[in-house]
């Protein structure tokens, strides 16, 4: 816990808290609104897939900014960003057209393209280099309990006040995180300095190069098309699996999407205690390989039953490896990149992220009446169990240590 020593950490860790929590509001009610209104799961998945090819098409622009502008003010001007974006909901909320929450989702995903990479690239300035892993382990327990509390408070105030309510949550929250924001921070170490101000397309590409060069970036980059294809297929099949083969209603989906956050924050705090010096690809590739076999059997057990109480301790299971494997992905993306590009590469990883996410929910979304759920759950489970096969063979052939004591700190 020794990041949260940092003064400057603690107050982006409580912000990133209060935005995360309003994120998650709007993933779990949004879908399920639109499929209560339109009963069509092609209709959801094109919500989804709309509401993530802006981050595709941002992602120049995203990295540049992470690496050329103050990362503390990009974060607090795009809470505000999304908080204004967010105000045609309420009139969907009073009887307005369901696309426009179509518009809505692909605003919120624009700016929040822009969040992630600043934020991430901002850590390694407020912790030092030895308590990275740690930090993101800190992060990972945020992301849990913002996924419990927002997805449960999501779903619940879904179905019990309908939209409206879930709005006028969202800006709540939002507004706390833009004021923890608003003053500076007191970094631990210097900022890295800015590059030249060359083109946005060109200061982007070199970011790419930046992948193509670095071995443990390719691995990276190769887990983030996998894991986000099965991602994308989970976006679409999850509302599907709670709500047609559980039975279930809008607060099961935010419940049983919330509760994952219970074993999150029990794999956020070993990330941040006893497994903070732990190497990124060995939480990447063991990580990952739970999050598949769990995956695969929650899947097919209602074959069996489908008893609620089963599936809220399977999910709340399954969000241990899932922060294992994501905060190993990062820590990898951090240590590999190199400072003054550390945003780029970071936003090129989160455009892969949300543009095979798409993909995967568009797959999910066309051929669900084709295969049926239930084997695209399967397909959605083997996704994630061979990108972790494929990481715990390259980490045994020892490749990805030679990179590790071979990299030096690369500047232009």
């Amino acid at each position: 816990m020794k990041p949260l020593k940092e003064p400057a950490f603690l107050r982006l860790w409580i912000a990133a808290f209060f935005s995360e929590t309003a994120e998650w509001m709007l993933q779990i009610a949004l879908p399920v609104f639109v499929f209560r209104a339109t009963g069509s799961a092609a209709t959801t998945a094109l919500s989804i897939v709309l509401g993530l090819l802006p981050a595709v098409l941002l992602s120049p622009v995203a990295g540049v900014t992470a690496d050329r502008w103050n990362r503390r003010l990009v974060l607090c001007v795009v809470c505000a960003g999304q908080a204004f974006v967010a105000l045609p909901l309420l009139f969907v909320a009073s009887g307005g057209p369901v696309f426009v929450i179509y518009a809505v989702m692909a605003g919120q995903a624009g700016l929040a393209s822009l969040f992630e990479p600043a934020r991430n690239a901002l850590v390694p300035e407020l912790v030092g280099p030895d308590e990275l892993t740690g930090a993101n382990g800190l992060m990972s327990i945020n992301g849990s309990v913002a996924r419990l509390v927002g997805g449960w408070a999501g779903g619940l105030l879904l179905g019990f006040g309908g939209l409206g309510w879930v709005v006028v949550a969202y800006l709540g929250v939002l507004a706390i995180a833009s004021a923890l924001l608003a003053r500076p921070f007191r970094r631990a170490a210097a900022p890295v300095a800015a590059g030249p101000h060359e083109p946005v397309v060109k200061a982007w590409l070199d970011g790419l190069r930046e992948i193509g060069r670095e071995g443990r970036l390719r691995v990276a980059g190769f887990v983030v098309v996998l894991t986000s294809l099965a991602q994308g297929m989970f976006l679409v099949l999850f509302v599907v699996f709670v709500l047609d083969i559980l039975d279930g209603t809008e607060g099961d989906v935010g419940l049983l999407r919330g509760v994952q956050a219970l074993g999150g924050l029990v794999a956020g705090f070993a990330v941040a205690t006893v497994a903070r010096k732990v190497a990124p690809a060995a939480l990447l590739g063991w990580g990952g390989l739970a999050l598949g076999l769990l995956s695969a059997l929650i899947w097919n057990l209602p074959a069996l039953t489908a008893s609620l109480g089963v599936y809220i301790g399977l999910f709340g299971l399954v969000g241990a490896p899932g922060v294992l494997a994501g905060s190993g992905l990062l820590s990898l993306v951090q240590t590999a990149a190199s400072p003054e590009r550390s945003g780029r590469v970071l936003s090129t990883m989160f455009a892969g992220m949300a543009g095979f996410t798409a993909l995967g929910a568009l797959l999910a979304g066309g051929l669900v009446s084709v295969l049926g759920n239930g084997v695209l759950l399967n397909v959605q489970a083997g996704l994630h169990t061979a990108s972790a096969l494929i990481v715990l063979g390259v980490l045994a052939s020892g490749r990805l240590r030679r990179d590790a004591v071979l990299a030096v700190p690369r500047s232009e």
